[in-house]
């Protein structure tokens, strides 16, 4: 099984990766995370945003698994499958979602809410879609799982949680006016989602594994959002490394073959939490706007800076990443320099690499290396050799000081758009 995985802070580019690398697979599998991802893929001219179906599903002969480490919103998902039906997929026999995954409930969305609003300037940046309160019920052992909607009881589950969530949003006077609605669609998703094929998905990618069929691992968000590893406490809430693969899916350890780590060429961020090389100029909205970084999720702008290299030789360690694609290079079309930041310096003169993790960037100042820019479109370029030499020098930059080989080059959304090196 080989894992692919953002190694900054998320909107890497993983969804069009996975749908590139699908026709080498026979199974994709996503391992955490919730409707909170946007998977953006683009081909034949049409623009695809998953946020929960993994990014294979568009390649008929792939099986797509939903694997037991992801929340699942049941009306996000009825969405995404109901705005795809035009395609033809049979979702029940190229879809399988475990019966151990998490739902997420209405309250869960509300309880979101009320966390973010009562924290007041000190906000996270919650894309407020559910998905923390739903992975501390998980861990408190109190929610519920796909599998729990089979049961005759669950409606009787359900009221037991949410009277559960009504006393915490009681506490918060944070109001329920808009509950009966998200219920009723709410109750209409899980009828629909019995008509899915829900199983003990550890079993089917365990046997695709023993079998010798060839299994991608799909992650979402970034490394540095991870739960224990990221930019605490502004981060999501699941393991988004390597390791989360093997608890969000069933699998052992000593299946792991590759690790694609995912970067930027340059570096975004969604909501707070430190950024050490964020731009607050013309070069960063130049960035923004280049690269249209608005939330494929939630629509809102990123935050944009240079390159960040001791962010991303910490990502590659904790993940034992083996190759690296590089996204967006396009983006950086019209620099005629590029800066890349090769260490970090405290205020005391002193150096550090991983201070700014602690989840401040308080007398941190980014060290950089200057690079010529290519300043020219990559329109039309299909071969790696016929890349400008700026950008070429660049890529051999990054691959000497990461210690891992660049595989491949995006240089636009689209899927031929990607250049093998």
């Amino acid at each position: 099984m080989d894992v692919l995985l953002g190694l900054q802070w998320g909107d890497e580019g993983k969804g069009k990766v996975v749908d590139y690398l699908a026709p080498s697979y026979e199974m994709v599998a996503r391992f955490q995370g919730g409707p909170n991802a946007g998977h953006t893929l683009e081909f034949d001219g049409i623009k695809h945003v998953l946020h929960q179906i993994p990014s294979g599903i568009f390649r008929g002969n792939i099986q797509n698994i939903i694997g037991n480490g992801v929340v699942l919103d049941p009306v996000v998902l009825r969405k995404e499958i109901k705005n795809l039906e035009k395609f033809n997929i049979d979702f029940n026999k190229n879809m399988a979602i475990s019966k151990k995954a998490t739902i997420i409930l209405p309250t869960h969305k509300l309880l979101d809410a009320a966390y973010e609003k009562s924290k007041g300037d000190k906000k996270i940046g919650s894309t407020l879609k559910g998905i923390g309160p739903t992975y501390q019920d998980k861990i408190g052992r109190v929610a519920l799982r796909v599998g729990d909607m089979l049961s005759p009881d669950f409606k009787d589950k359900y009221h037991d949680l949410v009277e559960r969530h009504k006393s915490i949003l009681n506490y918060y006077d944070f109001g329920l006016q808009d509950l009966a609605a998200l219920e009723a669609d709410f109750f209409e998703a899980v009828t629909f989602f019995k008509s899915l094929r829900l199983v003990e998905t550890e079993f089917e990618v365990n046997a695709a594994i023993k079998s010798g069929k060839k299994v991608l691992a799909e992650g979402a968000q970034g490394s540095l959002l991870d739960v224990d590893f990221g930019s605490y406490p502004f981060v999501t809430s699941s393991s988004t490394m390597a390791a989360g693969a093997c608890t969000g899916l069933g699998v052992a350890p000593s299946t792991i073959g590759e690790v694609f780590g995912i970067f930027k060429a340059y570096c975004t961020r969604v909501g707070s939490g430190p950024f050490p090389t964020e731009l607050f100029d013309a070069v960063g909205e130049q960035m923004r706007k280049d690269g249209n970084e608005f939330g494929s999720t939630t629509g809102r702008a990123r935050r944009c800076g240079w390159i960040d290299l001791p962010a991303l030789k910490y990502s590659i360690m904790i993940n034992g990443v083996t190759q690296l694609f590089m996204m967006k290079a396009d983006v950086l079309n019209g620099f005629e320099e590029i800066k890349i930041c090769t260490e970090y310096k405290l205020g005391d003169g002193n150096q550090t690499d991983q201070q700014y993790l602690n989840g401040t960037t308080e007398g941190i100042e980014p060290v950089y290396e200057t690079l010529k820019g290519w300043n020219c479109s990559l329109d039309g370029i299909d071969d790696y050799e016929k890349f400008p030499d700026e950008l070429k020098a660049y890529v051999s930059f990054l691959e000497k000081e990461l210690e891992v080989p660049i595989k491949m080059v995006s240089v636009g959304p689209d899927r031929k758009q990607t250049i093998l090196k």
